[in-house]
């Protein structure tokens, strides 16, 4: 079956502005041009834009899913059964989510206690499984299994007031970075800044710091894709930019 840009905006639940963009950009094509001069898409064009969504859910940047899914060598299926085990994480947590609300409600309500403990688990569950998501794999790779489940249980180890003070390290590290890269030196005060809170950010999740690993890691955000692509979403060159603040930082600037 074939589609106009309009029906198939409806029907996928996107803007004719978006998919406009995305043929510009060269992200979706249509399948034709027809004598009217609209858009029309086909199923190859339908499958594609689903695929498209599905990444975008998973907070990548336009230009990395171009990259991934124009590559000779992209799979859907293997894709959709990976963005399906994505899905299945998201489900587990938002149950744990769920049932932390509940018992929560009945702890106001006087019917039941819950430690401080207790009233955390969800949302630390919820950073091992991002950070296993977006650095599980090379992570292990690196570092060896025993060393990234010690880390997992580092965290869901912590005090709430740790898992409080590590929010607000991410957020002021987040927001110390964005502004460091708009300087364009990785060697200024704001860079540097950046770069000892993401030390401390570290800490948080490493049983011992050392510069080399620090340095290892600030590499590894750009030889790796899936690094980059977080890292730079949202304001390209950020990846590059911190690797250079860090090495400055640890003194192992090549």
């Amino acid at each position: 079956m074939e589609y106009t840009i309009q029906k198939l905006g409806r029907m996928a639940g996107v803007s004719t502005r978006t998919l406009r963009y995305y043929d510009e950009i060269g992200l979706l094509r249509p399948a034709r041009i027809n004598s009217s001069g609209y858009r029309i898409y086909g199923p190859k064009e339908v499958d594609r834009l689903q695929q498209i969504l599905f990444y975008r859910e998973l907070g990548m940047s336009l230009e990395a899913i171009r990259e991934v899914i124009s590559s000779p060598s992209f799979d859907r299926v293997q894709a959709l059964r990976e963005h399906r085990e994505k899905l299945l994480e998201k489900r587990a947590q938002l149950d744990l989510l769920l049932i932390n609300v509940e018992k929560t409600i009945e702890a106001c309500e006087g019917r039941i206690a819950m430690s401080d403990q207790e009233k955390f688990i969800g949302f630390k569950q919820k950073l091992v499984e991002e950070n296993e998501e977006k650095y599980g794999r090379e992570a292990r790779d690196k570092y060896g299994d025993e060393a990234v489940d010690r880390a997992n249980r580092k965290v869901l180890n912590m005090t709430k007031e740790q898992h409080e003070e590590l929010e607000s390290l991410s957020r002021e590290l987040a927001e110390t970075l964005r502004a460091a890269v708009k300087t364009g030196d990785p060697a200024g005060e704001l860079a540097q800044k950046a770069a000892d809170l993401h030390r401390k950010w570290l800490c948080f999740f490493w049983d011992e710091y050392s510069g080399e690993a620090h340095a290892g890691l600030a590499r590894m955000y750009v030889e790796d894709e899936r690094f980059r692509a977080y890292y730079d979403k949202d304001q390209p060159g950020t990846a590059a930019f911190l690797r250079d603040a860090i090495l400055i930082y640890t003194g192992l600037k090549e």
